[in-house]
């Protein structure tokens, strides 16, 4: 269109066209672009939960120790595939999302569901920051100079995730299924390779550097430390139960077979990826990740096939976020709904996003990765308590639902979904345990001040749907009208502003403050002819205030008459240009302002358009035998 603006232009070219709403069923996931959007998290997240075992085993125990990382895997890996089954039968029993937040509600009641959907929205925000970290942290480990530049990197990364997700759900899925698959493709790869000069003895073993001295004293606490860690491999198992409703009919069996191939892949790249680290006695790095060091003994060093898993690792890493961007704004829109957030959550934008929540969602990631300067393992622990806190409740909640149904093969359901629940709840008591004073407790502190904020927000929703209801309401007497337009002279806009006052009552009144007496009876002459036969009112003002006056007259409008309704017209000439606004007086705000909380007081707004004037009077007088004078400016 001709007369979209410069900034509405931008828009179209970063989000795209709009999308009418009759086509929000084709914006649906298959199961390829379901695994790619909904899986990427937990996916990715092998990509550093071996590293971070290993950090605290030779931290805990030295070099020595780093063997327990095996066993230690495996024991994740099994959970791992407890947690997915147990949402497997989530995905059948709640077709429409089986969300931690939903099944709490509908099972546990109103607090557990609140503190499941605020754990859930810290840790979407926590999955970007930490994707986006460990994604810049491949980067780095194959291009060194690029490491002090890793906040930058990382905050062009949340923009990228933002546009691309601005734009909807299909054509993010177009953007994200090829790196998902290329780092499939290319961790299997790797492993396949490692597996075979593993066995073979073929490969160089990397060379011995200086290791951190561990303390020599492998404690429980440490071996449960070093399995927290590990947990991360865990995270985003939920993402596929949550967004059931974005897959294509059948919905639930969609899901389902996704979520069985992402279990299945994570379990095999995790493992895959800490029996080769075990088996190439790699020593954790600052200077390089795990990943990094597997690839380069795997394919002899920084050849084609390295760079080719570091740039798929940092593709996934980065992209895992979107995860977060899939289910963020879904999830806040839902609790918007039930009036626990604002309800600008439950809002679509141009192309069926939830704007508002990719925006907000974005934010506070790139606050939290300029506040952590992008690092990895200083966000780690504050990564795990919300993950684990959703899945204990949400699999608790699935023990009552099938209790309450008991449909055919209600216990053994319950049995699994209780097994489930037990595994994650002593899981979550171990990371709240030893992540606690790495950072855990800001974590534990935030859930239940989100949740006194959802109270909050639901108590003045409910106030406000009480005061606004029908039910039992007998309207009042209406009193009079009067009109009253304040006016700081004559001019165009002033009666402009006087002849539309009149269609609105017969009592309309012109208030004038006065600071100069000569201003005034300049006024009083003018009125006669431009007045229109509206009475002025002109108010003193001693100390030249303009306000004061004429909240004072208002003020005894309303005793005199309490029922009765007093509109306000405001003139207000808008200037062409945006900038040109800095060069006059807000009054007509400030006035909006000061009368926005009184009773009864209507405050309109009459535009005068500085520019299309000008234009009308131009054109008139190009206008073959109109002879028209313009006004000096």
């Amino acid at each position: 269109m001709p007369d979209e603006s410069f900034l509405f232009q931008v828009k179209r070219l970063l989000v795209g066209a709009p999308i009418p709403s009759h086509q929000a069923h084709h914006e649906r996931l298959s199961r390829i672009t379901g695994l790619a959007i909904l899986s990427s998290d937990a996916l990715s997240s092998v990509a550093y939960a071996t590293e971070e075992i290993l950090r605290v085993l030779l931290i805990g125990g030295g070099a020595a120790a780093l063997g327990l990382v095996t066993p230690i895997g495996l024991v994740i890996a099994i959970t791992l595939a407890i947690v997915a089954f147990s949402y497997r039968q989530t995905i059948y029993a709640y077709p429409s999302g089986g969300g931690a937040y939903l099944v709490a509600k509908d099972n546990l009641g109103r607090t557990p569901s609140l503190v499941a959907a605020a754990s859930l929205l810290i840790d979407y925000v926590l999955t970007v920051t930490v994707s986006v970290a460990a994604g810049v942290a491949a980067i780095t480990s194959a291009i060194p100079r690029w490491g002090p530049y890793r906040v930058e990197v990382a905050l062009a990364f949340i923009l990228l995730l933002m546009v691309g997700n601005l734009r909807g759900v299909r054509e993010s899925g177009r953007i994200f299924a090829i790196p998902t698959y290329f780092f499939i493709g290319s961790i299997l790869g790797m492993l396949v390779v490692g597996a075979w000069r593993s066995l073979t003895g073929t490969f160089v073993p990397l060379p011995q550097h200086e290791a951190v001295a561990g303390s020599g004293a492998l404690t429980t606490f440490v071996l449960l430390t070093a399995f927290s860690n590990g947990c991360t491999a865990m995270t985003g198992v939920e993402a596929v139960s949550n967004g059931v409703p974005a897959f294509r009919p059948p919905e639930s069996r969609n899901a389902a077979a996704t979520l069985v191939a992402m279990a299945v892949l994570a379990v095999t790249m995790f493992m895959g990826i800490t029996l080769l680290a075990h088996a190439y006695d790699v020593i954790p790095s600052d200077a390089e990740t795990v990943v990094s060091q597997i690839a380069r003994v795997t394919f002899g060093g920084r050849n084609v096939l390295y760079f080719a898993v570091q740039a798929a690792t940092m593709s996934i890493l980065v992209l895992a976020a979107n995860t977060a961007y899939a289910d963020f704004p879904r999830l806040a829109s839902i609790v918007a709904r039930d009036r626990f957030l604002p309800r600008q959550f439950m809002n679509q934008g141009d192309r069926l996003a939830f704007s508002n929540g990719i925006l907000i969602l974005s934010v506070l990631a790139g606050l939290l990765l300029i506040g952590f300067g992008g690092d990895t393992h200083a966000l780690i622990p504050l990564y795990m308590i919300g993950v684990f806190v959703s899945f204990t409740l949400s699999q608790a909640g699935m023990v009552i639902h099938w209790r309450s149904l008991r449909t055919p093969g209600w216990r053994s359901s319950a049995a699994i979904n209780g097994f489930g629940a037990t595994v994650t709840g002593i899981v979550l008591l171990i990371v709240a345990v030893t992540k606690s004073h790495e950072g855990a407790w800001i974590i534990i502190l935030m859930i239940p001040v989100l949740v006194t904020i959802f109270e909050v927000t639901r108590r003045h929703y409910d106030h406000v749907a009480s005061e606004l209801t029908l039910r039992g309401w007998t309207p009042e007497p209406v009193g009079g009208h009067v009109v009253l337009v304040p006016i700081g002279g004559m001019q165009r806009a002033v009666v402009k502003a006087l002849r539309y006052a009149r269609t609105l009552s017969t009592d309309v009144r012109a208030i004038y403050i006065e600071i100069d007496p000569t201003a005034t009876d300049a006024l009083k002459k003018q009125w006669p002819e431009w007045g229109q036969n509206v009475a002025l009112v002109v108010l003193e003002s001693p100390y030249r205030s303009l306000m004061e006056p004429l909240l004072e007259y208002i003020e005894e409008m309303h005793r005199a008459d309490p029922q009765g309704y007093v509109t306000v017209i405001l003139p207000e000439f808008v200037p062409h240009r945006l900038w040109q606004h800095l060069l006059h007086n807000q009054h007509a705000l400030l006035i909006k302002g000061a009368l926005l909380f009184k009773p009864n007081i209507v405050v309109t707004s009459v535009p005068f358009h500085l520019g299309h004037a000008e234009s009308a009077v131009l054109e008139a007088a190009s206008a073959p035998g109109r002879p028209v004078s313009v006004p000096r400016s």
